[in-house]
């Protein structure tokens, strides 16, 4: 008799057993906020609070799988930091002096301060965001109040990476898209710490891996997504750049390019005017009907939209005015092939062998010519063409932080997209997709609104958007910046996110002019979100000589006691994640999937027992307090009663509002259709969100699929449904290099014509970090940057006991091979040391890091008393922040100041730092320096436990 099969691990040897016990008494789905990955959750609830967070596996985004953060914002609710009501400063700022008032005083006060700027100026308004998710809402709400001076976190961030990648090829990284995880067979990822799109690129890579596909990480350092790759390049920080332009050297060299794909959906064939010196140099010839021209093999030049073109891609050509032109891959051609860009004359400053780049270089193009993939799918282009297949390069991208934080950000992000271009692997099976609803024309456009801004007047259009040449800056007659941070000014003419690491600095000193109301929500300035949080601290407490304030009035809203609580003058306490509702909007940033467009909300899962208001709830009465017309009835009532019922009933534009499903009234349509009452609840109903699914034939060549681009058109994603034409040659940028050489009405100030012509370069370069100019870089040998942990996100995880745990204190980490040569040793202290100041901390060693770089934990070191933790907490004594030593502005150049940042798009150059490292002496161990005094708890903060319980009951 055969023996009995043995049971699998996976079945359930006695199914009277419940291995899944119900934890509470009611489940409710939301979006996490644990980081910005927008995860699908379900809260487990008993008795009125939370008892476990888990994955929605229904959701589209993390498909049940949910992090050790997304799963411990159980602490985040139950954190003794949640301010508990208004407050009005009493003391000085920074005193940390409070008295507790109402909602009403405190709604009419912020309503005095800003009325009175709106009837008087708008411009000195500074609204400012941090990491929110409502940013639909708040540009919104500052464009009704008429001040140009509105941006969020995307400054800090990632500017370089949106910019670099919508005036490309009309996407970009992370947010609007995602390695093709199923079908790629080589992986390359820049400069992404574990942070980012956790959970997504966590499922993706595993996905990947099985499948036996190769992963090589770029990254000064290896922890994290880089320490399972199956190759680690420890480049030197901000030469990723030059490392791609050598990549694509060897690619031209050897042929290895898809010509098919540049002819046919890149603007490699449309022909470039040569006339130095002339207006129109280096601009696309075009015919009568203002269409780019290509040179046709039988009939010259040509509409270069033909869908019969067979363009000649290399020479020079002379059109029938007279001009001289030559095609874009012609001039691209010429500049990479250079003997600059060869491996062996960039291998020093990138830190690796010439060999090793040659061999990736060489991997890469075996893996998209000889490995490609065909999948037998139909679809349709643009011209009405069917193909029988869809054709796929399988080397696939993916770039964040890493490359975006530099001065020379904006041109490396274009770098890669152009390695993209030339192997054919934009949205192509196997390689990187957009994620609905991108593509996006290149640029989008209109430009950003601002200008003539005036008393009590709405600004018409967009605040932060996408300028096209020198006629959409937001600069006066003269050239001088309308806005405080000098985003959309010659100084950042593409700063796409705004500058908000300079307000506080041009603020300070009235540049371009001064401001009285600094608003802001969940932007920690005094602290992790300053390049330089002494700067900052010692601007927001300065005084003029009659006594007040240099800044005169600071509104700040967060949910949390942080560092900058102490410098605001009137504090509106937020709710938390799991207390309001949000929207994860399609007019911002949804979450969507190459799959299909997508977007989500938060519902409140439980009710505050603080005295608190969600912020947006705060925004729409200020606006109907204020009068703003898009927030009032025409009796001058309030149009709308909450946050919920604007998300519901507010339109953009007729029938687009701020969530994608279930619109029209009985909920059938998508995109666009009338306004539902039921939206909501459909939601709710959904799992908190809804996912548009493309057809087959709609999946690949998005930029040329005509079926994907008219149903994009048809759901209000995009004005027409013309192919969009990936841009190597980009001429918005040329605009700006000519204005920079004498032509056209508006022109950049004598000080600015230079920086202008040179980083408006309209092919992809690589410069130094500008932050290394004028410095003694011998002295300062080390590169220093940060990374941020998968455990928090920003300074997020700071009041959160379990996260603390995993976390409570960093070092700055260095390779063995280094600190020997400089007698260091495990856990010594040191000091580092930049031009701008020093401070101390702890070392510990390691091996995965480029022996040129230092590096630790962004945001865990803490100011004492801040987040209501102990002042002698971790954080505070052996914890440290590398912004101290950072500077917000570059060395002085001729007698004007200029920001650290990317010129091209104002984004901030946080990891072009260059410190020294040397031994502490002896007596000065122990607590990291600087060591601000500690912080007083403003009143009524409840007392800190010694032990934090998670439990049913609050803490004893």
């Amino acid at each position: 008799m055969p023996e009995a099969p043995i049971p699998l691990a996976t079945e359930r040897p006695d199914r009277a057993v419940d291995y899944s016990p119900p934890v509470g008494d009611q489940v409710k789905t939301t979006t996490c906020y644990m980081c910005a990955c927008r995860c699908g959750i379900r809260v487990h609830l008993k008795d009125g609070r939370i008892r476990y967070i888990e994955g929605n596996p229904n959701h589209p985004v993390n498909k049940g799988v949910l992090c050790g953060k997304g799963s411990a914002g159980i602490m985040t609710q139950y954190s003794p930091a949640k301010l508990r009501a208004p407050l009005k400063r009493i003391g000085p700022r920074g005193s940390g002096e409070f008295a507790e008032i109402s909602w009403e005083e405190a709604l009419e006060t912020a309503t005095g301060w800003l009325r009175h700027v709106r009837e008087t100026d708008p411009r000195r308004l500074a609204f400012f965001t941090g990491r929110d998710q409502s940013q639909s809402l708040t540009g919104f709400w500052a464009a009704q109040f008429g001040t140009p001076n509105f941006a969020a976190h995307g400054g800090f961030c990632s500017v370089n990476m949106a910019a670099g990648g919508l005036y490309s090829i009309g996407g970009s990284f992370w947010e609007f898209g995602e390695p093709d995880w199923d079908r790629a067979k080589y992986f390359l990822m820049f400069g992404v710490a574990e942070d980012h799109d956790s959970n997504p690129i966590k499922i993706g890579l595993s996905r990947l891996k099985a499948r036996g596909a190769k992963f090589v990480s770029i990254n000064p350092v290896r922890t994290g997504y880089s320490a399972i790759a199956d190759e680690w390049v420890g480049i030197r920080p901000g030469t990723d750049g030059l490392f791609a332009l050598a990549l694509v050297h060897e690619l031209l060299r050897t042929d290895s390019i898809d010509l098919d794909f540049l002819s046919r959906y890149t603007n490699a064939p449309w022909l470039v005017v040569r006339n130095p010196g002339g207006e129109d140099d280096g601009l696309f010839a075009r015919d009568e009907a203002g269409k780019p021209l290509a040179w046709d093999r039988s009939r010259g030049a040509v509409d270069a939209s033909l869908a019969d073109l067979s363009p000649v891609m290399a020479g020079e050509f002379t059109l029938p005015d007279g001009r001289r032109v030559q095609p874009v891959f012609h001039l691209m051609a010429e500049r990479y092939l250079a003997p600059e860009y060869a491996p062996e004359a960039v291998a020093e400053r990138c830190g690796l062998p010439a060999e090793r780049i040659r061999q990736i270089a060489a991997e890469i193009a075996d893996v998209a010519f000889n490995q490609a993939i065909t999948l037998d799918q139909p679809w349709t282009d643009v011209w009405g063409r069917r193909h029988e297949t869809m054709v796929g390069r399988p080397v696939a991208f993916h770039a964040m932080r890493g490359i975006s934080a530099h001065s020379n950000g904006f041109h490396s992000c274009r770098a890669l997209h152009l390695l993209q271009m030339l192997l054919g692997a934009v949205d192509t099976p196997g390689s990187w997709r957009y994620k609905s609803p991108f593509p996006r024309p290149i640029p989008p456009g209109p430009g950003p609104a601002g200008k003539g801004a005036k008393p009590n007047t709405p600004l018409a259009g967009n605040i932060l958007s996408f300028p096209q040449g020198p006629d959409d800056l937001l600069v006066d007659d003269e050239g001088n910046p309308l806005r405080i941070d000098k985003a959309f000014s010659w100084d950042a003419p593409l700063a796409l996110h705004g500058m908000m690491h300079t307000v506080i600095g041009n603020a300070g000193i009235g540049d371009p002019y001064k401001i009285d109301t600094l608003f802001m929500f969940m932007a920690n300035m005094a602290w992790n979100s300053a390049m330089n949080p002494g700067e900052v601290i010692r601007i927001l407490t300065e005084t003029q000589e009659d006594g007040s304030y240099t800044i005169p009035h600071v509104i700040y809203s967060d949910a949390y006691y942080s560092e900058t609580v102490p410098y605001a003058d009137l504090i509106l306490p937020d709710t938390t994640y799991l207390e309001r509702w949000d929207c994860i909007s399609i007019l911002d940033r949804p979450i969507g999937s190459a799959h299909g467009a997508g977007d989500a909300i938060r519902q409140p899962v439980l009710k505050p027992d603080r005295d608190v208001r969600p912020f947006q709830d705060v925004l729409i009465e200020l606006g109907a307090r204020l009068g703003l017309p898009a927030f009032t009835k025409p009796d001058g009532s309030p149009k709308f009663k909450d946050y919920p019922d604007y998300i519901m009933n507010h339109e953009r534009m007729p029938g687009v509002g701020p969530l994608a499903g279930f619109r029209g009234v009985d909920g059938s349509k998508k995109g666009v259709g009338e306004p539902n009452p039921d939206q909501l609840q459909r939601y709710i109903e959904n799992g908190c969100f809804w996912r548009d699914h493309l057809p087959p034939e709609q999946g690949f060549y998005k930029h040329a699929n005509k079926a994907y681009l008219e149903q994009s058109k048809a759901m209000g994603l995009m004005g027409k449904s013309d192919q969009i034409v990936m841009q190597i040659w980009s001429e918005p940028l040329q605009k700006f290099r000519l204005a920079a050489e004498g032509h056209g009405a508006k022109q950049p100030p004598d000080r600015l014509r230079e920086r202008i012509r040179t980083y408006c370069d309209p092919l992809p370069i690589w410069y130094p970090a500008l932050e290394h100019e004028g410095q003694d870089l011998g002295r300062f040998d080390l590169s220093a940057i940060t990374q941020r942990p998968m455990v928090m996100y920003h300074s997020w995880g700071s009041m959160n006991a379990w996260l603390r745990q995993i976390l409570g204190a960093n070092k700055l980490y260095m390779a063995r091979s280094r600190a020997a040569a400089l007698g260091l040793a495990q856990d010594d202290w040191v000091w580092v040391e930049s031009r701008a100041g020093r401070l101390k901390c702890q070392v510990s060693l390691m091996e995965g890091v480029n022996p040129d770089t230092v590096w630790t934990w962004n945001a865990i070191g803490k100011r004492a008393g801040a987040w209501n933790l102990d002042p002698d907490s971790p954080e505070a004594t052996r914890g440290f922040l590398l912004n101290h030593v950072i500077s917000e502005w570059l060395p002085a150049q001729g007698g004007f100041r200029q920001a650290n940042a990317d010129p091209v798009t104002g984004q901030a150059a946080w990891y072009d730092l260059r410190v020294s490292v040397t031994k502490c002496a002896p007596g000065e161990e122990g607590v990291t320096s600087p060591h601000p005094e500690a912080l007083p708890l403003p009143p009524h903060m409840p007392a800190r436990p010694d032990l934090l319980r998670y439990s049913m009951k609050a803490n004893p």
